[in-house]
């Protein structure tokens, strides 16, 4: 039986804590519960929004439609071999809780994405990552229902076009799907990636010569948390904006202005540091109004408590622009922003 609420506070729904409101509300359990709501006639013609963890999210203003909150639960193996293991995990899993599972199973791949926060169902639209490892890297498969049809879809990973923070969902079939469950490709005999950012550090920090998954993954929570603040503490969504990918000649016009600028060879030219770029420009530790740059991150835009989604997004725009009159290079979101 559906439970639809009205005039609900999404205010526990979104991690920048923002108190804005749903004109009407429900958490689906099963597919069989997201079917029937879709199929209700009373919502036929009503705008409608997915949310799960709502860690991507920026809500600038109330939503006069119907939020359909993922719930859906449910972590197995599917199959195993000598090396591999596949373990399919529902959509509306907590991301965080899915990579501890693993570990504590030794399913190697996952471990260094520890912390990111959100659902399982946005790893794969956001093609999460983090400390060199992106969800690509140990995707499998997922199933989808069809918005259109109401027919479950498998995808592939060559079928989601995975780029950098992107995939088929976010583009060409943006709003058609709803991802249901998530199947991963994972090691039984895992070799561990501590060569990206502060890992290493970290972990002889840790006193750690030879690191397991656990301790890579314990080393990936001591940064983030020292990095980045806790949601339940100080609103935010993690990085906001994506770091920018420009051509080979561009870098070097940078290089040649800004001898300093943090930047990482890709396959097709340079990927830029945007907390640099923002820190650059003057933004980080800066408060304005009710929000911020955080002091210890300028990529994380904060709410210190009684910002609008409004004012969040103004200083985003503002944060845009700086970092365009600087440096002439675009920095985008990477949060999902309801305006």
């Amino acid at each position: 039986m559906l439970h639809i609420e009205q005039n609900k506070s999404l205010k526990n729904y979104n991690t920048f804590g923002l108190d804005v409101n749903a004109a009407h509300f429900t958490s689906i359990h099963s597919i069989g519960e997201l079917i029937a709501v879709l199929k209700d006639d009373y919502f036929s013609d009503i705008q409608k929004m997915f949310l799960g963890g709502g860690s991507n999210v920026l809500l600038t203003k109330d939503f006069h439609g119907l939020i359909i909150h993922n719930n859906l639960k449910g972590i197995e193996v599917v199959e195993r071999d000598s090396d591999f293991v596949f373990v399919k995990a529902a959509s509306g899993e907590v991301w965080h809780d899915f990579v501890l599972y693993c570990i504590e199973n030794g399913f190697g791949g996952v471990e260094n994405m520890s912390l990111i926060p959100g659902s399982v169902g946005a790893g794969p639209m956001q093609n999460i990552g983090a400390y060199g490892v992106e969800m690509k890297d140990v995707f499998h498969e997922l199933e989808a229902l069809n918005l259109a049809t109401l027919e479950i879809e498998k995808f592939s990973n060559a079928d989601c076009k995975f780029g950098y923070r992107e995939s088929v969902f976010k583009n060409e079939k943006k709003n058609q799907y709803f991802i249901t469950t998530v199947n991963f490709r994972l090691s039984l005999h895992p070799t561990v990636n501590t060569t990206y950012g502060a890992i290493q550090q970290q972990l002889q920090t840790m006193n750690v010569e030879h690191p397991s998954i656990k301790n890579v993954s314990d080393a990936v929570i001591a940064i983030r948390s020292s990095k980045l603040p806790n949601p339940a503490v100080l609103g935010n969504s993690g990085s906001f904006f994506k770091n920018p990918e420009i051509s080979v000649s561009e870098y070097e016009r940078l290089k040649n202005e800004f001898p300093n600028v943090v930047a990482y060879p890709t396959n097709n030219g340079y990927k830029l540091a945007a907390g640099w770029l923002i820190e650059q420009c003057g933004w980080k530790g800066k408060v304005v109004g009710n929000c911020g740059s955080h002091k210890d991150q300028a990529l994380v835009l904060v709410n210190y408590g009684n910002a609008s989604g409004g004012e969040i997004y103004q200083l985003a725009l503002a944060i845009q622009q700086s970092v365009l009159d600087k440096f002439m290079v675009e920095i985008t979101p990477e949060v999902n922003i309801y305006a």
